[in-house]
């Protein structure tokens, strides 16, 4: 069965946050899974408190993003543009290395899968896009992501060049718009 999660794209003067996992050493936007009885947007929020600190106002849906061949079946994540209300920027140890805001050409190249086009679909002002995210998955479906840690413990590489090699390894198709999203006015 496919999971659910949420990325809260926060955006402060045309540059967006970026969290550094400590996992596979790449970056990616502030998110998570979704937990029981919460929504999409409660989660987005949750998340982002947790990660890195900070208390958000959701502005917009950017879009969703799918992706097979990933844990369980696959991925559907709702990103969220948000703006930051309160806290400050305290990372949550356990989950993330450094914290930074990016413009759109200074992203890194070493980021999750489909990340760098859900960043730029939020600093482009999209909102309600929809892409699905081919991506090789050469692993058995029972495969956990303590499975995953141990092999790229066993496997003498860098945590991501790991992940960059065999698990976020983009599929023939890459992403593949399949809604349009409106640009924001």
């Amino acid at each position: 069965m496919p999971g659910f999660g949420v990325n809260t794209a926060i955006i402060q003067d045309q540059k967006i946050l970026l969290t550094k996992r400590v996992d596979f050493e790449v970056w990616c936007l502030p998110g998570g899974g979704v937990e029981e009885g919460e929504s999409l947007a409660e989660a987005a929020r949750r998340e982002t408190i947790e990660e890195v600190g900070l208390e958000v106002r959701l502005t917009h849906l950017v879009g969703l993003y799918s992706r097979n061949g990933w844990l369980n079946g696959g991925l559907h994540v709702a990103v969220f543009a948000a703006e930051i209300t309160g806290g400050d920027l305290c990372l949550q140890a356990s989950e993330v290395l450094e914290a930074h805001f990016f413009a759109a050409s200074e992203l890194p190249s070493e980021m999750l899968l489909s990340h760098r086009r859900r960043c730029l679909d939020a600093l482009n002002g999209v909102q309600g896009a929809v892409w699905f995210s081919d991506s090789e998955w050469a692993y058995p479906p029972q495969t956990t992501r303590q499975d995953l840690y141990d092999l790229c413990q066993q496997s003498g590489l860098s945590k991501s060049e790991y992940y960059l090699r065999y698990v976020g390894k983009p599929g023939p198709r890459g992403d593949v718009l399949e809604v349009e999203g409106l640009l924001k006015r």
